[in-house]
C-alpha cells in the first residue's frame, strides 16, 4: 500500500530542478529576452509581465515534450531546423526593424499605464510564445538541458513530466516577474529621448540576431562549405 502510494508521488527534486531549469532558459541574452526587457522599459511592470508570459508558455511547451521524452517530436526539430530556424530568422528580423523605426508610444513618467494590467498587453503573449518556440537552438538546448538532468533527477511518470514541466513554468515565471519588477521601480529614471535610444539598440541587437541566424543557414548551403 505504502510503495503504492509513494509511487504516485513525483519525485521531490523534480521540483527544484525544474525551477532551475526554467531560470536558466530564461536567464541569458537572446531574441525573446531582449524584447521582454524592453516591453518592461516602455510599458513597465504589466507589459514585462506579459511578454514574459509568452516566453514561459513557448518554454513550457518545449519542456512537456522533453519532459515526455518524445524522441519523435525531438526528431522533428532535428529533421525540420533548417525551416525552423528561417521562420525564426525573419520572424526576428521583423520585430527588430519595428522596434527600431517605431517611435517610443509613451514616455517612462511613472504616470503612464500606472492603472495598467496584464489584459492591457494581452497580444504580447502570442508574439514572445513564436519567438520562443521557432528559436531552435532555444529549443534544442533546452532538450538537451533535460538530457543532462535525467542522469540524477529521473522522470518516471506522466506525473513527474507533468510535475517538471509545471516547475520549469515557474521558473521561468519568477524570472520575468522579478525582472519586471526591477526594472518598473528604475524605468522613471529613464526620459523619452533614453527610451528612444534603449529601442534603437535593442532594434539592432534583435536585427542582429536575426541576421546571424539567417546567415548561419545561408553558410550551411554555400556549396563549398555543404560538401
Amino acid at each position: 500500500m505504502l510503495s503504492a502510494i509513494l509511487g504516485v508521488i513525483p519525485n521531490p527534486l523534480i521540483i527544484p530542478v525544474g525551477i532551475m531549469i526554467g531560470i536558466l532558459v530564461s536567464a541569458p541574452v537572446g531574441p525573446v529576452n531582449v524584447l521582454c526587457i524592453q516591453r518592461a522599459i516602455e510599458r513597465g511592470f504589466w507589459g514585462g509581465v506579459a511578454a514574459g508570459m509568452g516566453a514561459m508558455l513557448g518554454d513550457g511547451l518545449i519542456a512537456l515534450f522533453a519532459a515526455l521524452g518524445v524522441n519523435a517530436i525531438s526528431g522533428a526539430i532535428t529533421y525540420y531546423r533548417t525551416s525552423i530556424q528561417l521562420i525564426g530568422g525573419l520572424a526576428v528580423l521583423a520585430f527588430g526593424a519595428k522596434l527600431y523605426f517605431t517611435e517610443p508610444g509613451v514616455d517612462t513618467d511613472p504616470s503612464h499605464y500606472a492603472n495598467a494590467s496584464l489584459g492591457d498587453f494581452i497580444w504580447d503573449i502570442p508574439q514572445t510564445f513564436f519567438l520562443t518556440i521557432t528559436n531552435p537552438a532555444a529549443v534544442l538546448g533546452l532538450f538537451a538541458i533535460f538530457g543532462g538532468v535525467s542522469t540524477f533527477v529521473e522522470v518516471k511518470t506522466y506525473l513527474d513530466a507533468f510535475t517538471m514541466v509545471a516547475a520549469v513554468m515557474g521558473g521561468s515565471f519568477a524570472w520575468w516577474m522579478g525582472l519586471s519588477h526591477f526594472i518598473g521601480r528604475i524605468r522613471h529614471h529613464i526620459n523619452k529621448k533614453r527610451l528612444r535610444q534603449i529601442n534603437q539598440i535593442a532594434g539592432l541587437i534583435l536585427l542582429v540576431l536575426g541576421g546571424f541566424m539567417l546567415a548561419e543557414l545561408a553558410w550551411k548551403f554555400t556549396p563549398q562549405f555543404s560538401r
